[in-house]
């Protein structure tokens, strides 16, 4: 069976994520236990208090490592993906899952991505929305038009009908009501700690330019689509570079779901917290199965959910 591991991005994070795992299986247990972000990873991840988990530099070593956790169960049971992406945060373990780090290489980078981009957002008045209902030309073009009050950058572009702006607060609020005045459903302002993936964060892709100068990135073991190709990288591309862009540019999800369609994936697999992938899948090829795994819940009901799959 050919399979798409999505993996979650920042956001979906809540304390107790990946106890029931930690006590029941070793290789879980192995990942958690080696981490070394610089703060006790166990401690945060499964005592909190949310407020501290909920900080980024805090989040996304925990996410990863939850992530790489995960996916070392799911090895072992002999569900492995034939093509990886990740929401975000999610690419760093999708790049684990791909071989191209070991995990606690991309716990230990993730922990130095959440320390830079929060510096980089520190002391800005940013603001984020969830626009729905209006397409890519539609949000760009009410972007473009705030601009003179200051930055507002689409960041993710999440499925059809979904797009998150992001930026500074006035630019941002002017580009929602322009959103609006162009037929947008809804604008959902969002709970956020920076302008993540805009060109406000370039500082935060400087800084990671030069941390992976040390970093060991093997060459990818199975396809990986990054987020700011959505895409599988082409000859005159390097991972570094990629991560490097991804930090400061938007998210392509739905284009990344919609390039794992056209590989022909019998279904999806969206490891994290939460059941927000699989919800944007659905709206971006419906029909795509694709099935969450969170708890040992979900692991001990996959395997009978991948065999009900027929394409």
């Amino acid at each position: 069976m050919k399979l798409g591991f999505l993996y979650a991005g920042q956001g979906v994070q809540h304390v107790g994520m990946g106890a029931d795992l930690y006590a029941l299986h070793p290789e879980f247990r192995a990942v958690i236990d080696a981490a070394r972000p610089g703060f006790d990873l166990k401690a945060v991840c499964f005592e909190g208090p949310q407020e501290l988990l909920d900080q980024t530099q805090y989040t996304q070593p925990c996410m990863v490592a939850f992530a790489a956790g995960l996916t070392a169960v799911l090895r072992r049971l002999g569900i492995t993906p034939s093509v990886t992406a990740g929401l975000s945060l999610g690419e760093y373990s999708a790049l684990h899952a791909a071989g191209v780090l070991d995990a606690q290489t991309a716990v230990s980078t993730a922990a130095f991505r959440g320390r830079a981009m929060a510096d980089a957002a520190q002391g800005l008045e940013c603001a984020m929305v969830a626009v729905l209902g209006l397409d890519r030309s539609g949000v760009l073009e009410a972007c473009a038009q705030a601009n003179s009050l200051g930055v507002a950058e689409a960041c993710n572009f999440n499925c059809p009908g979904q797009i998150v702006i992001s930026g500074e607060a006035a630019a941002v609020a002017r580009a929602a009501e322009l959103c609006r005045e162009k037929g947008a459903r809804r604008c959902l302002p969002l709970k956020v700690s920076g302008p993540f993936h805009t060109s406000l964060l370039r500082s935060a892709g400087d800084a990671l330019h030069s941390y992976f100068e040390h970093v060991p990135f093997a060459p990818p073991a199975i396809p990986v689509l990054f987020n700011c190709l959505g895409q599988e990288m082409g000859p005159g591309d390097s991972i570094p570079d990629l991560l490097e862009r991804q930090v400061q540019s938007p998210v392509c999800l739905e284009d990344c779901i919609r390039r794992m369609a056209r590989m022909e994936v019998d279904a999806v697999v969206e490891i994290g917290p939460g059941k927000t992938l699989a919800g944007f899948v659905r709206k971006t090829v419906p029909g795509l199965p694709c099935f969450s795994v969170e708890t040992e819940e979900d692991v001990l009901a996959l395997p009978k959910q991948l065999k009900g799959v027929s394409r």
